[in-house]
């Protein structure tokens, strides 16, 4: 029986940053992780650049049963706290458009950083090493894993969520809260692309790897203006990512295809000024050729001059495509997203420590939280931030 202060299930982002916070406190600390490697969400994320943190993230990039829970930790470990941290490594990283950051070479320069902060901290990292069983003794916590037994004062599960089995994940963290009598939310998959039906996969046959501007809006009202890509199953891109975290099964999403124009000016602009052409090949400066084509066979593109378009037919072409409805069949699942949505319910945990208001000692960060960021950073910023508190705790 191995005795040490802290154990963290999870050698990922959360975990790895709770481990050297805790260690640089003078705790001893044991991480647990099944994988071969450690952090290896972050190894392939964002191409395998790691958007590791968004400049403007905010409470408002965040889903949450409770939208307050996430206040505290984000502004005592902001996003220029982390900048920080890795400029203090020399890690050459890059920004893309609303305020992403990425790494120059590797996500593999991340997960050295956070490494070596656990080396510096006295972290011990076990790979390949699964948790068997959790029992809460007198003082604490005894482990037994697939390795060795430990007892521990403190536990955090950093477990992160269901996203991407082929990497390892289980549903572990949430088997420990339901046992430590913690309520868990039903989980869902989320930025995730939808599949289609039948019927508009066969109409849509062919444009794979089309991408366009669009702004997309859910059932609930909230729209994200970025690229959507049509794929061989279905929608993805930024924006049906994005938008897959407000979707319920059932619900139609709305896309405008012309975000930046307004087509019945356009339209009437264009018989004014060039009523001989027709309408699809006008259409085609707009939106891509082979989708254009698509609309054309609908019927919802008429193929004549666009001099005989009467009003009541621009005013439908315009309203078709600024906002065009698909239905979803579904999403991809687990298998392709990025994240989790749902988890450990935050009414359980303290938001400034992250541990259990019911069982002293046991304590929940990241994934594994009903806490879900937007695509663009901000999940591994959530991570960081609530690795950061709980460390500073345990």
């Amino acid at each position: 029986m191995i005795t040490t202060d802290v154990l963290i299930i999870g050698a990922g982002a959360a975990g790895l940053m709770c481990a050297a916070q805790a260690g640089y406190r003078g705790k001893s600390v044991v991480v647990v992780d099944m994988g071969k490697k450690p952090a290896r969400k972050v190894l392939i994320s964002g191409g395998g650049r790691a958007n590791f943190t968004n400049e403007g993230a905010s409470p408002e990039n965040y889903l949450c049963q409770n939208p307050h829970f996430v206040k505290s930790a984000l502004s005592r470990y902001s996003a220029q706290d982390f900048i920080d941290l890795v400029d203090r490594h020399g890690l050459q990283y890059h920004h893309k458009t609303l305020g992403q950051l990425f790494c120059d070479d590797s996500a593999q320069d991340l997960v050295d950083i956070l490494m070596t902060e656990c080396e510096w901290a006295g972290v011990q990292v076990n790979l390949r090493t699964e948790v068997l069983l959790v029992t809460k003794i007198a003082d604490g916590y005894s482990v037994t894993t697939s390795d060795k037994s430990y007892q521990c004062k403190s536990l955090v599960v950093a477990s992160g969520g269901l996203t991407m089995p082929k990497l390892g994940a289980t549903p572990i963290g949430y088997k420990i809260a339901e046992q430590f009598d913690l309520n868990v939310l039903e989980t869902l998959a989320a930025l995730v692309p939808f599949t289609l039906h039948e019927h508009d996969k066969e109409r849509f046959d062919g444009l794979s790897g089309i991408s366009l501007l669009t702004e997309v809006t859910s059932e609930d009202g909230t729209s994200f203006k970025e690229n959507i890509l049509f794929t061989h199953r279905g929608l993805s891109g930024p924006a049906i990512l994005q938008i897959s975290s407000f979707w319920r099964a059932g619900q139609a999403v709305t896309i405008n295809l012309l975000p930046e124009n307004n087509l019945s000016e356009t339209l009437i602009q264009w018989q004014n000024d060039q009523g001989q052409k027709s309408v699809k090949n006008l259409m085609a400066t707009l939106l891509p050729k082979r989708f254009v084509e698509v609309l054309v066979k609908d019927g919802v593109i008429a193929d004549k001059p666009i001099k005989q378009l009467n009003h009541p037919e621009i005013t439908a072409l315009s309203e078709y495509l600024h906002a065009w409805q698909i239905k979803p069949n579904g999403t991809e699942g687990y298998r392709t997203a990025e994240v989790t949505l749902g988890g450990v319910n935050t009414d359980e945990l303290s938001s400034k420590t992250f541990e259990s208001k019911k069982q002293p000692g046991l304590f929940f960060i990241g994934e594994v939280i009903d806490v879900t960021g937007w695509l663009g950073g901000y999940n591994f910023q959530f991570c960081w931030a609530s690795g950061y508190a709980c460390g500073q705790a345990v």
